[in-house]
């Protein structure tokens, strides 16, 4: 196993939140509706998601636990294949983040129906959080730099400051904006206190998931 937490923080540059789609064809409007076509295929609903054990199968697992739903869901090698698999109807739904599935949201081709995010995204104004249904929960990838482990005090410092640099510029900022990242920066200090929050929260989540 690896663990983040041996590694040397060097920039936190924003978290990537998840969002359930849908193609445009399967006539699912809402997030009630969805429930509904799952619960009514018991099983048989595919869902397609980058890896096993990873992200999008962890937020695909609370779901079946946290609404009482079974879903075949089929691990990728990359959420790219993913959105392209949705687009093409080869399986029902996915959770990728925005910035996978924007080329086929603005052709039209998918439909998204929730986000885990802590606040509805500036992108999709009209798509509510899991929190508005009642359920403390949302669930981000982190889009951070680290460093090797031992990295020397010296190199730390001289990354800590480029990625700096290169977070406030008016590039990367716009680039979050349009990608629908949500800003976090996160000194070294913060960015280790993130990660040791994040590894107990995943151990309660699937503590939770297990039970």
């Amino acid at each position: 196993n690896i663990d983040i937490q041996t590694f040397t923080p060097v920039a936190m540059m924003g978290v990537d939140p998840f969002v359930l789609w849908v193609h445009k064809d399967s006539g699912i409007t809402t997030f009630e509706q969805w429930l509904d076509k799952v619960k009514e295929m018991d099983g048989s609903y595919v869902m397609g998601g980058t890896g096993k054990g990873q992200e999008d199968s962890t937020v695909v697992a609370w779901m079946e636990g946290t609404y009482g739903v079974k879903i075949n869901y089929i691990p990728y090698k990359g959420g790219g294949a993913v959105a392209k698999d949705l687009a093409g109807q080869q399986i029902m739904a996915s959770v990728n983040n925005p910035s996978e599935a924007k080329g086929f949201y603005q052709s039209g081709d998918v439909v998204p129906l929730i986000a885990f995010s802590d606040e509805r995204l500036a992108a999709f104004p009209d798509v509510r959080t899991v929190k508005e249904l009642g359920n403390d929960f949302s669930y981000y990838n982190q889009r951070a730099v680290v460093g090797a482990p031992g990295m020397s005090d010296e190199a730390a410092a001289y990354y800590q400051d480029l990625f700096k640099k290169i977070y406030d510029t008016e590039e990367w900022q716009a680039y979050m904006e349009s990608e629908s990242l949500s800003p976090l920066w996160l000194g070294a200090d913060e960015q280790r206190a993130y990660w040791a929050t994040q590894v107990q929260n995943h151990k309660d989540l699937f503590a939770a998931m297990d039970k």
